[in-house]
């Protein structure tokens, strides 16, 4: 049990917040060391622009030159540096809502305080108005700035600042007042150094798997013709299961998988496997200090980090849990169709039942197979075989059945290589950021032990 005698002082500084539970949990105490040595602080906006945009009705539209790309908040730590949701240009424009290479963003409604160091991939892109941006000012190093606000200490003072019983939210006038420690310059520029390096890395990264799906997109020229409107009995005998449901039959990805089978050799995913599957369901024993838990949205964050710890010793079917890298992972529910290829910041973490696993064996290789199943053309594969009225699923059984074409050796082998390069890339960001984050912590902890 936590009890403190707090001060009219104390709560004068806080904005006459007179709630308990704002100084009695876990983001109190750890923003108290802050607070304790603020003579070693400055607030976030003596040494940034902190703002957001004003609330605007959202104008969607096609991709084109009149248009920018969208993000919603909830997009801000996923590691895709797309999206495929547009609003006009002028817009954006004339409300300040475009975000520049070098920005930090911060989440101020739901999950509170997610960041991200917007990359030169995510230049004059817009995000939602939710989403606080940071401007950081030339005297001090934006890597430094965005790893503060990262680490733990950066997350419990904006969740301490934080407004709503409800919903939870907090908007740039809380944000600014976040302390930021004044470590040594040395110490700023290897944790700055740290960051922007894993922010290049990312980059590259991405810039790798676009280019292998370029090549995948050469040799596939699917192009969507629309689809007919009638379905034979003898094509629904013949499918797996004797599926009946329209979406099956009529769809484009079963006009993709009829593209493939006539017009190249494939295998089916079965074929190239040594397994596909997920773990049964199991009883979660949560704990302090464990083993990082991913659920199924996790495994798509930049940084697939988790406050949920499972008990190694409570967990029975751990070893199924546990993720190697350049596994294949596909979720069985929720958003289907997206594909990850776990890497080094994955791997002997535990992973969620509610993620297939898919073990290519070598017929083919797992870059190839990877880059294939996160197309347009594979995510349209894999969604075809949803079922599920409320929640919808898919399961490894169903899986086995897409088929994988076998294009020319050397462009399987280019697509390797890029994908291989993809997967390093973003394991030494995820650790190089981690790294980051680390020193800035363990510096703050020095401080509490004198």
């Amino acid at each position: 049990m936590r009890t403190a005698i707090i001060s009219n002082k104390i709560i004068q500084s806080h904005s006459f917040r007179f709630e308990g539970k704002h100084y009695l949990n876990d983001n109190s105490f750890l923003s108290l060391i802050l607070e304790d040595n603020a003579n070693q602080c400055v607030t976030l906006d003596t040494v940034a622009t902190v703002f957001n945009p004003p609330v605007f009705k959202r104008q969607f539209c096609k991709e084109g030159e009149s248009s920018v790309q969208y993000f919603q908040s909830s997009d801000v730590q996923n590691e895709d540096e797309y999206s495929s949701t547009y609003i006009f240009k002028g817009q954006a424009e004339s409300l300040n809502l475009l975000v520049k290479e070098g920005d930090i963003l911060v989440t101020g409604f739901g999950t509170i305080g997610n960041t991200r160091l917007v990359s030169k991939l995510q230049d004059k892109v817009c995000y939602a108005n939710n989403v606080c941006r940071i401007r950081v000012n030339p005297s001090i190093k934006n890597g430094y700035i965005y790893a503060v606000l990262s680490s733990k200490y950066g997350n419990a003072q904006l969740n301490k600042n934080a407004s709503g019983s409800v919903v939870r939210y907090i908007e740039a006038p809380g944000i600014k007042k976040t302390l930021i420690p004044i470590l040594s310059s040395e110490i700023q520029e290897i944790i700055d150094g740290f960051i922007n390096e894993s922010s290049e890395l990312r980059v590259a990264a991405i810039e790798a798997l676009k280019s292998a799906h370029s090549i995948l997109d050469i040799h596939l020229p699917y192009i969507d013709k629309g689809r007919a409107n009638c379905i034979s009995v003898k094509s629904i005998r013949s499918s797996f299961n004797k599926r009946f449901e329209a979406s099956f039959h009529i769809s484009i990805g079963s006009d993709i998988d009829k593209f493939i089978k006539r017009n190249f050799k494939w295998k089916s995913l079965g074929e190239v496997s040594s397994e596909i599957s997920r773990p049964d369901i199991f009883k979660r024993y949560y704990v302090k200090n464990g083993i990082p838990f991913l659920g199924s949205a996790d495994i798509f964050l930049a940084m697939p980090n988790s406050k949920k710890q499972l008990s190694k010793a409570k967990t029975s079917n751990i070893n199924s849990l546990i993720i190697k890298e350049n596994t294949i992972l596909i979720p069985r529910s929720g958003t289907i169709g997206n594909v990850a290829l776990s890497n080094s910041g994955h791997a002997q973490k535990l992973v969620s039942e509610d993620v297939i696993r898919v073990y290519p064996n070598n017929i083919l290789r797992v870059g190839y197979i990877f880059a294939y199943l996160s197309s347009r053309i594979g995510k349209a594969l894999i969604q075809r075989f949803i079922f599920g009225s409320v929640i919808q699923h898919v399961e490894p059984p169903l899986l086995e059945k897409i088929p994988i074409p076998i294009i020319p050796e050397n462009s399987m082998t280019q697509i390797n290589d890029l994908i291989m390069l993809y997967s390093r890339n973003m394991g030494k960001a995820i650790e190089l950021e981690n790294k980051a984050i680390s020193m800035v912590e363990a510096e703050i902890e020095k401080w509490n032990k004198h």
